[in-house]
């Protein structure tokens, strides 16, 4: 448990970050921001939020300059100057890294493929009220991954985040976070029969690595194939880090409602895992589900 002053001194560091995003932002000025040392406020901003200061910073940087390019026609190598990367290189590999793709390509699939949607929910501050109508804009693109390997922990019974924790505890990302050559960040999956191991839940934690991987791997870890696929990539509006399991479900309900021969895929399960990634508010809650295109 964080305790209220700690918590209160990352929310100041959260706020700087927010209001000086687009500027050169020092340890020594977060930590004037925290009300503590450097040092001190870079272990209560990892403690807090699961992430070193400047990863944070760069992936909302990376997110805000993600948003600038769909909703603005200015040139990518500005927006990389607009969020502080020194090259249009160094942006286009951060930017990969983090979505999957370059930001051409993120630029030319979000325009084709982003949907409005209407959720009907009750409001949490007057339950008894009449439900009201929201509308949330959620970001869908379909993507090929190659064949590739993972580096997973099963579980014998696990069908989810929460059962998977109750299981084996909740250090496997940090274990999967340190795995070298990763191709992206670790991700939550539900495998289909076909890939599961004898004895063991729908529900795994992995990192996804190189088909060419050679690395060792941790004790109690397996490295498997996944083979390529097509996958339709959902991702949710912001939202405020308390309402996590709200951005989950809502997105679960769209993604049941969504049909994807609308756009000449089908869902095609048995082709790979499905997957989450951890739910960080200031991205949106993301979640990948395999298709075959119908042409």
């Amino acid at each position: 448990m964080i305790h209220p002053e700690h918590r209160e001194a990352v929310q100041r560091m959260l706020r700087y970050i927010d209001d000086h995003l687009s500027e050169k932002i020092s340890l020594h000025q977060l930590a004037q921001a925290a009300w503590y040392s450097p040092w001190h406020s870079a272990r209560l901003f990892k403690e807090a939020t699961g992430m070193a200061p400047f990863s944070y910073l760069r992936q909302r940087r990376l997110s805000e300059a993600a948003r600038r390019l769909y909703q603005h026609d200015r040139k990518i190598v500005d927006v990389a100057f607009d969020f502080v990367f020194d090259s249009h290189e160094g942006f286009t590999r951060a930017f990969s890294r983090q979505f999957g793709m370059n930001p051409q390509e993120f630029r030319r699939i979000w325009k084709q493929h982003m949907v409005n949607w209407s959720s009907r929910r009750h409001t949490a501050l007057a339950p008894e009220s009449n439900e009201e109508q929201e509308m949330k804009t959620v970001f869908v693109q379909v993507v090929d991954r190659p064949e590739r390997k993972a580096v997973v922990r099963f579980a014998q019974k696990a069908s989810d985040y929460f059962s998977y924790c109750e299981e084996l505890g909740c250090d496997v990302w940090d274990v999967l976070s340190g795995i070298k050559d990763a191709l992206y960040e670790p991700v939550g999956m539900w495998m289909p029969e076909s890939m599961r191991r004898l004895g063991t839940g729908s529900y795994v934690q992995g990192v996804e690595v190189p088909i060419d991987f050679k690395h060792p791997i941790p004790d109690g870890y397996e490295l498997i194939t996944l083979p390529a696929c097509k996958m339709m990539i959902f991702q949710g509006p912001v939202f405020d880090e308390e309402a996590f399991m709200e951005a989950i479900t809502d997105l679960w309900e769209l993604m049941k409602q969504y049909d994807p021969t609308l756009y000449g895929f089908r869902w095609a399960d048995e082709d790979g895992p499905r997957f989450q990634l951890a739910p960080m508010g200031y991205r949106g809650y993301i979640e990948g589900r395999p298709v075959r295109s119908m042409n």
